[in-house]
């Protein structure tokens, strides 16, 4: 035996891998190597994740960017599905809608709303969606599977998780019926109404607006307003205005 273990040992002595008490010093040298490799690879896996296949930041968001546009296009049309008599989540301007309302929010809001979008984007991987590839980032999944995986999110038995589904369901819910294509699908849309000016017009600003933008003065206080009764199916606000559903 020990005539046949001599040429490997000749070997090993020759390489330096042969150290005191006859004990090879392989795995010295190839566990951390190994290890190093481990980590590289989980390293370029999670970067991909998180970072690639979004494609170009659209430039007329100022807030989101692709990784969170791309997540909020897909949750709202998992949310508000493509095919029925209303737009689509992505249809209704969800994503624009949100951009927008980060800009007015504190720094601090918005970190949170940018952490719940990570969050929600990998939750995948702890809480898979039904079907293959289940655990691919939310982006990734198939319109089916989107679906579902907020329906669970919605049932879930875990409080934490139905407190982040709420948190989503609010951010999509206020943003789509905040589209004027919407609120006139379901009947919503403001009617055209001549109002008149009261103090508060002189003192306060459209919202998002400094004071310069305050059109009225106190002349415009004694302006006639006609006191007709409203036409149910009369012409709409402006900012509303479009082909009735």
């Amino acid at each position: 035996m020990g005539s046949r273990s001599a040429p490997l040992e000749a070997r090993l002595r020759r390489d330096g891998l042969w150290g005191a008490g006859r004990r090879p010093l392989c795995s010295a040298a190839v566990i951390p190597t190994a290890l190093a490799l481990l980590a590289a690879s989980l390293l370029v896996w999670a970067c991909a994740r998180v970072l690639a296949g979004y494609g170009p930041r659209d430039p007329g968001l100022v807030q989101l960017s692709a990784r969170e546009a791309a997540f909020f296009a897909a949750a709202a049309d998992a949310a508000f599905p493509p095919g029925g008599g209303l737009p689509s989540g992505s249809e209704a301007g969800v994503v624009a809608h949100l951009d927008g309302w980060l800009a007015l929010l504190p720094a601090r809001n918005r970190l949170l709303i940018r952490l719940l979008v990570l969050f929600f984007e990998h939750a995948t991987l702890l809480f898979p969606a039904p079907g293959r590839g289940g655990r691919r980032r939310f982006t990734r999944l198939s319109p089916a599977q989107r679906g579902a995986l907020l329906e669970d999110w919605g049932r879930s038995r875990l409080r934490l998780r139905r407190i982040v589904f709420a948190s989503l369901r609010t951010l999509l819910t206020s943003s789509y019926f905040a589209s004027p294509a919407v609120l006139r699908g379901v009947g919503l849309a403001p009617l055209a109404i001549e109002t008149p000016v009261v103090e508060a017009d002189l003192l306060w600003p459209p919202v998002g607006r400094g004071r310069e933008a305050i059109r009225w003065t106190r002349a415009d206080l004694e302006r006639p307003v006609p006191r007709t009764p409203l036409d149910p199916h009369g012409p709409l606000h402006p900012a509303y205005a479009g082909e009735r559903r």
